[in-house]
């Protein structure tokens, strides 16, 4: 019987108090706190106390008998009153005032706190592939991973605090504590992203210096763009509350710099012809320079290399451009000749057949012939050049450099 008793009010208690969940979103944030059953009745029990001491102290004060007596006693506890509402309406006042105030700071600070967020992350989206790829393959360098490999999502898991208690959520200064540690998050974040995209940076210039071509004179061929990102604008002087920026939108506008210079060597690197030009593995039989003719056996300059492989195999585009030639050259037999803008140029020569057709767009590592003998040829092979403004660089450089670019 007394188990009976004591279920049906423990069903009645949770029925009275069910466990309630208070949910909170922010700028893609979510935080949730949750009121137990025994939480909810201690606080309804401290309601009750208080509502029935102000009775208790209402009906001692109305029910207390004059100390001066008559008309007098009576007007005097009426101006006690009068005193003590004025009192009670002006601390209301401050109070509204505080409140109003503290409301007006704390959305201001979350404002300029979601502001950063957004810069973080268009930053995010930039480093994750929004450069001037022009979706080309991912460069990898020497193994490792350049692209960022996070999402903006993740920093917000990071951010949410299920466990925390009402307390410490109205506390203010457990608010102030959450927002210098997210203002410290997106601190570090551009310190990242800054390192990011210098290191990006230095290997494009890197690759550049292997090629041999003049890295000065392509880095000027390209125009800058208009801002990469758009930034929060910097915080006024003498704006009310805390001020969350402290150097923020400044250090984010050095980061976007570092980003667009990484940009721009990235532009370049997918200009350049780095590609292999036979989609087989293939032997170098001769090199860029000067070397003895294979007819005349006399010293001759070798405007190319020739790389060998048997008869058929795929020659392909070394970078994305258009056919500019396909045709039939003295000395060259069948050729392919494919610019790539900023001044560069690849011709491919001595072909078995030609499958690509002038003003064709090519990617790189797409098919544009086949491998032959023709022309001034003692053997299969291909006869490779690169050009930049007119000038021939050594193709076996650019061929190296692109191990360290492309996969493959």
């Amino acid at each position: 019987m007394a188990a009976k008793i004591r279920s049906r009010t423990r069903a009645l208690f949770e029925k009275a108090f069910p466990e309630r969940q208070i949910y909170h979103r922010s700028g893609g944030s979510v935080t949730f706190v949750k009121i137990s059953p025994w939480r909810q009745a201690a606080m309804a029990a401290a309601g009750t106390i208080v509502i029935a001491w102000c009775l208790f102290a209402t009906a001692a004060v109305l029910l207390r008998s004059p100390s001066a007596g008559g008309a007098e006693g009576k007007d005097g506890r009426i101006a006690r009153y009068e005193r003590e509402l004025a009192k009670a309406r002006a601390n209301e006042a401050i109070a509204l005032s505080l409140l109003e105030q503290r409301t007006t700071t704390f959305e201001a600070d979350l404002d300029q706190l979601e502001d950063r967020h957004e810069t973080i992350k268009k930053l995010l989206a930039h480093m994750q592939g929004g450069g001037g790829s022009g979706g080309s393959a991912p460069l990898v360098g020497d193994g490792r991973q350049i692209l960022v490999d996070s999402s903006i999502d993740e920093a917000d898991e990071r951010q949410s605090r299920p466990s925390e208690t009402i307390s410490k959520v109205n506390d203010k200064a457990g608010f102030r504590a959450k927002f210098d540690a997210v203002r410290n998050d997106q601190t570090a974040f551009l310190d990242i992203a800054e390192e990011e995209a210098v290191e990006r940076a230095e290997h494009y210039r890197g690759v550049l210096r292997q090629t041999g071509a003049p890295v000065t004179k392509v880095i000027e061929t390209l125009e800058m763009g208009g801002p990469l990102i758009e930034l929060p604008p910097l915080a006024a002087d003498g704006e009310a509350g805390v001020a969350l920026d402290d150097g923020f939108t400044l250090r984010a506008r050095e980061v976007v710099e570092r980003l667009e210079e990484a940009r721009l060597f990235e532009t370049v690197i997918h200009t350049l012809p780095l590609g292999a030009p036979i989609a087989e593995p293939y032997r170098e039989t001769s090199g860029f320079g000067s070397r003895p003719d294979p007819f005349t056996r006399r010293n001759a300059w070798h405007d190319g290399v020739d790389l060998a492989k048997f008869y058929g195999a795929p020659i392909t585009a070394t970078a994305p451009g258009v056919v500019s030639f396909a045709g039939v050259k003295s000395g060259y037999g069948r050729v392919v000749e494919v610019d790539h803008g900023k001044g560069f140029k690849t011709r491919y020569g001595h072909l078995q057949s030609i499958t690509a057709k002038v003003g064709a767009k090519v990617a790189i590592g797409q098919k544009i012939g086949t491998m032959g003998s023709t022309g001034r040829s003692t053997g299969p092979h291909l006869h490779y050049e690169v050009y930049y403004n007119g000038k021939s660089y050594d193709p076996i450089k650019f061929l190296r450099a692109g191990k360290h670019v492309y996969k493959g």
